[in-house]
């Protein structure tokens, strides 16, 4: 009851795991019923995240759930209730400009998503409505309603296809926007609707949808038409080849109507709206780290300064001097609230020391430096007309910590362009020589070629048993002369167009499908005419998919065509093993196979067959398991005809990719659907193997040799653990990455033994860790025959293992999307399987090709700058606070504040910000063009070296020492009582004001001298920020300004300015502040001159046939300096390099300095 009361009040949260009934133009099924309309969601979609009403308060309270922002929330609520000694503004208007600057960020992100929904939500639609086409907004589509739908249209809501201008009611569809599939994908319309082509005559439609509630799967649907004539019903079954999705295209057909059975955000499309699980960078965990070191530094300042207060205070004299006696309210209240006011008070005074606006910086960091990858022509495919695209921006610099990368094959490694190769029929090896087959290889003892019957019916297998489409060009732009029309062939699958190709080279040419009947035109250009009885359609289950047609001469076959491991065991033994050894053949020279069978039947057995398909077809509930079993009786006691051959071609570059991934330190592993063969000879041509490396197998063919197969796999684990941890190279460390340059052992297995693996048992546990063992002691790895589930548990596996691994995972398919999803960064390919893999990843790349630079270069870069933005901050904001904490042990501890109120406020926001913004966007310590020549850079920032605590430590220790050198080096100037001509003597604001200046411009100029790569942003900025400091400094106490109570710094800057000995006093403090630097800086140049004169062979790898001449060598100007945060590279050589770059390039040495 009440959940009927519920989905009454609120229309579409109606149970999903029913049904629904859909009235088709909202009429009765018959004149004798009772319509009552159900109440469905409308066809608004929204994915935005706020509204006008709910913004701020949602967005505030997201934005405090972050711990900085919560706790200068905190400090602003004590500084306002509690007398402190800095204003609440000091804390308040840095929080007010974090929280600000997000929201609008946020705002414009979510006001995009309202301009998306609007577009899509009042786009024109037509409905039929009275016989009449209706003009409407999208958003007005109902349940129920007909809708008419135009060539190269998008689809406005989920719809069953009732009739199309196309042939036999079909029309071409693309979903790319849904699923990735870039391919045409045919949809049928119900026969009894498919004449139903006028607004006039699709209206008289009398007839009622049953079908499963909304579900987010884009491949599943369980419906049933029931249409009214005449007072006879009749019911017929729908699939997902009978609805039309929200969000696809309509393609190669002038028109199509459609009725309305999920709308708005029940739309499969908008089901599948659900955000990915947030992923956290290195970095983020680092940053974490080191605020609870400040934040402890914070905490001790406070307690320290508190209790040198009450001892200082315990002196009487001190505690209350002649001058300054107490109330009587100070002297009668509680001693124990007294202190804890004052260690807050202490703790505002300090709270500096927290770099709040640190956040917002790194937030537009990665939001502006994402652009960068967008921007790349190097990663723009002119062939695709696309370039990189950053789907989340928050893992640029995780981009520089991979250490395992998992890729897919076809379409990744291989450009999934499928073209015809050879052929097996009945054991003879059948290869193109001009316009005919011609025989290569067969068995002995058999005739010269298989007879004519069976090349003939082999190829009229591969021209019927398909789902291939014909396009007419320009079929519906205009008139076609029917002479000169060409045709070609689109599919969802690119082997299928490359098996009717092939058969066409050999002289059958599929000609297309009309009412049913598939024409095909043989080697003696006759017409062949058979009638398409069902497709049985292929699934990743099965592995194979048939055709039943009917000959003109009334005889029905059946054609399957599939994966040889589910072709094998249906057809005769003895017709098996003589296609078998072509089909591994094939394999092992890298080609993808498909067996193809046949079986002829009987009229009785087809009726009967018929029967059990259409029960299976009209049932609503478990549909696909009853036609999984009747597929299965189907497809069952056939004769194999031969196999195929198509070839994938390895992508442009791939290989020197791999390579360059190898030379990085990462660990390359490929995960694929394909045989094992063939992913085996992939890899060889990729260099993934090379001919030195020792293969290790666990799969199937290794356990069959055992009647036990647990006991076979665990003795195999066992005896290669053996063999690895004797005699391969121990490395040291459990994180520490480490290449040999000889790979010495090789894994493969397959998904069968990957299941015995991973499966959930006791001893299961045990040997999955000896098999990661194994795994991470080859030096590559091939896992094949595996399911996406399997894909995933493999680098959750790995992450999750000791050291936590950074994994990267780079696929192109639907079937990738799970193993990107779970690994740390996912890429995806813009390939030829969709774009599903690419619309779920971080990032999408064009090519394989691509990552070499997205890694090497851009990820290297990313780390680099962000790591130095991090300790930068942490770094400027203890040489900020630490002069205020040692003015305290000079004012009695009275927490009188160093800094005027505006410099506490505008520090992080305005003086210092944008030049560390500008370097984290633009440095380059290393040339781009060098970080992709010489891989073996990247290992020198592996496992988070500049976030180590070693280089965290030389950060802290610097901005100690600056603030040491700041604080006293003032404190000995104001040693003497009068710093001017004319006698007057320098106030607190003055000695404060004087810090100030001399802290600001020592901190800018130290990240002036780190800067390497200067662009004239950085000098604006940099120069810029400087100018901007002083003019502010000489306004604010030029002016008297009406808003202040008190203008305690009239003036001072100014006269400040006036003192000969403080402009002297300020230049050596910044030159001692930065002579550690600079000391530094000159060092390295000596050293880097002294290595000049060392041989060449001392540093680097030389090339094999490389000879050059010592004096060549001796000139040559690249060098490697050692560094103070980066590890050494291993054996403290580079990759080798190339004569000719130095002598184009001979500013290259420069590009190796210090990284800090």
């Amino acid at each position: 009851m009440f959940r009927q009361v519920f989905n009454r009040l609120c229309p579409g949260e109606e149970n999903r795991v029913g049904t629904r009934t859909v009235y088709v133009g909202h009429r009765p099924a018959s004149e004798t019923d009772a319509y009552i309309a159900p109440k469905f969601c409308d066809n608004r979609i929204v994915s935005s995240k706020y509204t006008v009403w709910n913004f701020i308060p949602k967005n505030l309270f997201e934005q405090f759930r972050r711990i900085a922002n919560f706790y200068f929330l905190i400090i602003f609520l004590v500084q306002a209730i509690v007398d402190t000694p800095t204003s609440p503004v000091t804390s308040g208007l840095p929080l007010f400009f974090v929280i600000t600057v997000t929201a609008i960020k946020q705002g414009y992100e979510d006001w995009l998503r309202h301009r998306a929904d609007n577009e899509v939500n009042k786009s024109t639609v037509y409905i039929i409505e009275d016989s009449k086409r209706v003009k409407k907004e999208s958003e007005k589509i109902k349940v129920g309603d007909i809708v008419e739908v135009g060539d190269n249209e998008t689809f406005p809501c989920d719809l069953i296809l009732l009739s199309s201008t196309g042939e036999d009611g079909t029309c071409t569809v693309t979903t790319a926007s849904l699923d990735g599939e870039s391919n045409y994908k045919t949809y049928f319309a119900v026969r009894d609707t498919s004449g139903l082509c006028s607004d006039e005559a699709v209206d008289t439609l009398a007839a009622t949808i049953e079908c499963e509630q909304p579900q987010p799967d884009l491949y599943k649907f369980v419906g049933r038409m029931n249409i009214y004539t005449n007072q006879e019903v009749k019911a017929r079954s729908l699939g997902p080849e009978n609805l039309l999705l929200k969000g696809a295209t309509l393609k190669n057909t002038k028109n199509i109507y459609g009725v309305a059975v999920y709308t708005g955000m029940e739309t499969k499309m908008a089901l599948n709206y659900q955000g990915k699980s947030q992923k956290r960078s290195a970095v983020e965990k680092s940053i974490n780290a080191f605020l609870i070191v400040y934040l402890f530094i914070l905490v001790s300042k406070a307690s320290i300064c508190t209790t040198l207060k009450y001892v200082w205070q315990s002196n009487p004299a001190n505690d209350e001097p002649w001058y300054n006696e107490k109330t009587r309210k100070e002297k009668e209240s509680f001693k124990i609230l007294k202190i804890f006011t004052d260690f807050l008070s202490f703790m505002v005074l300090f709270n500096f020391i927290i770099p709040v606006s640190m956040y917002v910086t790194v937030e537009m960091q990665k939001f502006l430096g994402s652009f960068f990858i967008s921007w790349d022509k190097e990663m723009y495919d002119e062939e695709m007309k696309e370039g990189a695209l950053v789907n989340t921006s928050d893992l640029n610099e995780e981009l520089g910590q991979v250490e395992y990368v998992f890729t897919d094959k076809t379409g990744t490694l291989t450009e999934n362009s499928m073209e015809f190769i050879e052929c097996c029929i009945d054991g003879f090896k059948y290869k193109e020589t001009g316009d005919e087959l011609c025989v290569t290889d067969g068995p002995a003892g058999f005739y010269e070629k298989a007879s004519k019957d069976r090349e003939e019916l082999f190829l009229r297998a591969l021209c019927l048993c398909h789902t291939v489409q014909i396009k007419e060009e320009c079929q519906t732009d205009g008139p076609v002369a029917s002479s000169g029309n060409k045709c070609s062939y689109i599919s969802s699958s690119p082997d299928e167009i490359a098996l009717v190709n092939g058969a066409k080279k050999y002289g059958f040419t599929y000609m297309g499908t009309e009412n049913y009947f598939m024409k095909v035109n043989n080697q003696r250009n006759e017409l062949e005419v058979y009638q398409l009885l069902h497709v049985l359609h292929f699934d990743p289950v099965r592995r194979r998919m048939s055709v039943l047609v009917r000959t003109n001469t009334g005889k029905i076959y059946l054609f399957c065509k599939g994966a040889d491991s589910s072709m094998f065991h249906r057809v005769a033994r003895d017709e098996v093993a003589r296609i078998k050894v072509h089909v591994e053949q094939n394999a092992m020279d890298g080609y993808r196979t498909l067996c193809v069978a046949y079986k002829e039947l009987c009229q009785e057995e087809y009726d009967q067959m018929n029967k059990q398909l259409d029960e299976a077809k009209m049932a609503l509930q478990e549909r696909e398991e009853k036609l999984s079993q009747v597929y299965d009786d189907i497809e069952d006691g056939m004769h194999l005809l031969g196999a195929t051959a198509v070839e994938d071609r390895l992508q442009e570059e791939a290989a020197e990719t791999i390579e360059a991934l190898h030379a990085a330190g990462m660990k390359v592993w490929v995960l694929t659907g394909d045989k094992m063969e063939t992913a085996k000879s992939t890899c060889y041509a990729c260099r993934l193997f090379q001919n030195t490396t020792e293969l290790l197998e666990l799969t199937t063919k290794n356990l069959e040799e055992c009647e036990r197969k647990e006991e076979r796999l665990q003795e195999l684990l066992r005896e290669y653990q053996r063999k690895l941890l004797q005699e391969a190279p121990k490395i040291k460390g459990s994180v520490e990455r480490s290449w040999t340059g000889n790979q010495d052992y090789g894994l493969i297995v397959d998904g069968s033994t990957l299941a015995l693996i991973l499966s959930p048992n006791c001893s299961s546990s045990y040997y999955k860790n000896i098999f990661l063992q194994i795994c991470q002691k080859c030096s590559a790895v091939l896992c094949c025959r595996m399911a996406p589930l399997q894909k995933a548990q493999i680098v959750k596996m790995v992450k999750n293992s000791k050291g936590n691994p950074i994994t990267l995972s780079v696929g192109d398919g639907a079937n990738d999307v799970s193993m990107i999803l779970e690994a740390h960064v996912g890429i995806g390919i813009k390939g030829k399987e969709g774009r599903q893999a690419a619309r779920n990843s971080d990032y999408a790349v064009p090519k394989f090709k691509h990552l070499r630079k997205l890694i090497l270069a851009h990820g290297h870069l990313y780390y680099v700058r962000i790591a130095h933005l991090v300790q930068y901050f942490f770094y400027k904001n203890l040489c900020f606070i630490l002069p205020q904490f040692l003015y305290q042990f000079f004012c009695g501890f009275s927490q009188q504040p160093l800094y005027d109120a505006a410099y506490l406020t505008m520090y992080n926001i305005c003086f210092t910000s944008l030049p560390i913004l500008a370097y984290s966007l633009l440095e380059q310590r290393i040339s781009i063009e060098t970080l992709i020549a010489n891989p073996k850079l990247y290992m020198r920032i592996s496992d988070n070296a500049m976030l180590q605590w070693l280089p965290f430590l030389y950060w802290t220790a610097l901005g100690a020492f600056e603030g040491l050198v700041l604080f006293f080096g003032v404190y000995f100037l104001f040693q003497n009582p009068s710093l001017e001509g004319n006698g007057l003597v320098f106030g607190n604001w003055s000695f404060g004001t004087i810090v100030f200046t001399t802290l600001v411009f020592t901190v800018t100029l130290k990240l002036a001298l780190d800067t390497r790569y200067w662009t004239w942003m950085n000098h604006l900025v940099i120069w810029g920020s400087l100018a901007f400091y002083v003019i502010f400094s000489i306004f604010w106490g030029g002016i008297i300004w009406p808003f202040l109570r008190q203008q305690r710094m009239y003036f001072v800057f100014s006269h400040m300015l006036t003192s000969v000995s403080v402009w002297l006093a300020i230049i050596l403090l910044i030159f001692i502040s930065l002579y550690p630097e600079i000391l530094l800086i000159v060092l390295r140049n000596l050293k880097t001159a002294g290595q000049k004169e060392r041989p060449l062979s001392s540093c680097f790898l030389k090339p094999p046939a490389l000879t050059v001449s010592p004096g060549v060598i001796k000139n040559l100007p690249f060098q490697l300096p050692m560094l103070i945060s980066y590890k050494n590279v291993e054996n403290g050589c580079l990759s080798r390099i190339r004569i000719e770059e130095h002598k184009l390039n001979p500013l290259l040495s420069s590009s190796f300095d210090v990284y800090q």
